[in-house]
């Protein structure tokens, strides 16, 4: 097939634009740093339950067995104002907090969608830093969750086991964020959500969060939060009303050797059957006594109220309708080198009813015959080894 003269040389000058706009263009060359951690450990449980389960702890929830609780690996990338993140994951820790993910039915033309499809993913986002002012930062896809004060690797909390606020609070949500850093200690972000613990959303509604961050280098940073959205699944007898969470942090850097943090939450979701109501709170401190040696403690208390009247109650929350549970936590931290951390810890579990697991559980674990809780209490301790890049 043959070209006309006239055609040939438009599509001549075009290409010859193309190759001068690309040579004028501004070369990003593509900036890969890699990040990845191996976390695992040994627990005893002095309950010693009989089904080895350390129940409602989150993440460090095995008794009397070594495992490996997760292992990471992803790499930040940036390329200009473009970038992104990608984290792969596996171990026992996905496969907690991605219990909770919708379990949707596909079709013939559709995949179906669920925790064991998603739990390998940690986080996986593009970004894009618009020109307008200081750069209005864009961040589109899965993240962890902006709640709370402590965060997925054990490496950046310091308690090995996780408060009961992070173990009930939202761990991941996927959606759209927007950061403004207004000067070098304000910044704002705004994001869109599916919801709580949702990479694919199960209802109709989407949720919103708007938080406030301030920080002086090495001596104070501290946040507020608000998440609010219709959180239950469509249909659900609670019906569509709108969840509201508010939560505070702050940390203080009194010295070089000695640290403190609280974290402050409550929420309030109205529904068919009243208003179910929370609030939580907890109280960290660490310090370092010698060098490479650590020392933390953490306190804290959560409290659940479903909501009822005449037409029954709201199925709960958090806790299974126990109404509210308390943890107390110490840590000794060796780090024999700057990227390895090995950790002592000791901890005190308590809940208003049963909650925890002891001797001669009633049950086998399946739908048709679940675990039933025998303790109000347990206390374990626990050596683990935590090592990055």
């Amino acid at each position: 097939m043959r070209c006309k003269p006239g055609l040939v040389l438009a599509i001549s000058i075009l290409c010859a634009t193309t190759r001068a706009n690309a040579q004028d263009a501004p070369q990003h060359p593509l900036v890969v740093t890699p990040l990845g951690y191996v976390e695992a450990y040994y627990a005893y449980n002095f309950n010693r339950p009989s089904n080895g389960i350390t129940n409602f702890r989150g993440f460090d929830n095995r008794h009397n067995t070594f495992t490996l609780q997760n292992v990471a690996l992803g790499a930040n990338f940036t390329a200009g104002p473009v970038g992104g993140r990608i984290i792969l994951q596996v171990g026992s820790e996905p496969s907690t907090y991605y219990a909770g993910e919708p379990n949707l039915p596909g079709s013939n033309g559709a995949n179906a969608s669920n925790g064991d499809l998603w739990k390998y993913l940690q986080e996986a986002f593009v970004t894009y830093e618009a020109p307008v002012g200081r750069g209005l930062l864009f961040q589109l896809g899965l993240c962890a969750s902006p709640i709370g004060y402590e965060v997925f690797a054990v490496k950046d909390n310091w308690n090995w086991s996780r408060s009961n606020l992070f173990y009930a609070l939202p761990f991941y949500h996927t959606g759209l964020r927007a950061t403004y850093a207004w000067t070098d200690q304000w910044a704002t972000t705004v994001s869109v959500f599916n919801g709580w613990n949702t990479v694919v959303d199960d209802n109709q509604e989407k949720s919103v969060e708007a938080q406030v961050n301030y920080k002086i280098q090495d001596k104070l940073q501290a946040q507020i939060l608000y998440f609010g959205g219709v959180e239950r699944s469509s249909g659900a007898p609670e019906g569509p009303y709108w969840r509201n969470h508010f939560d505070a942090f702050a940390q203080y850097d009194a010295a070089k050797w000695i640290s403190f943090a609280g974290e402050a939450d409550y929420g309030w979701e109205p529904n068919r059957f009243g208003t179910a109501k929370w609030a939580a709170g907890a109280l960290y401190a660490r310090a370092e006594p010698l060098t490479h040696v650590f020392v933390a403690v953490r306190g804290d208390e959560f409290h659940e109220d479903a909501a009822t009247n005449a037409r029954g109650s709201s199925a709960p929350l958090f806790w299974g309708g126990v109404t509210w549970v308390s943890s107390g936590t110490a840590t000794l931290e060796v780090k024999p080198h700057d990227q390895i951390s090995i950790r002592l810890e000791y901890r005190h579990d308590l809940a208003s009813s049963s909650l925890y697991f002891g001797r001669n559980v009633q049950g086998d674990g399946t739908n048709a015959n679940p675990f039933v809780a025998n303790a109000r209490t347990e206390d374990t301790l626990l050596l683990g080894a935590t090592a990055w890049f």
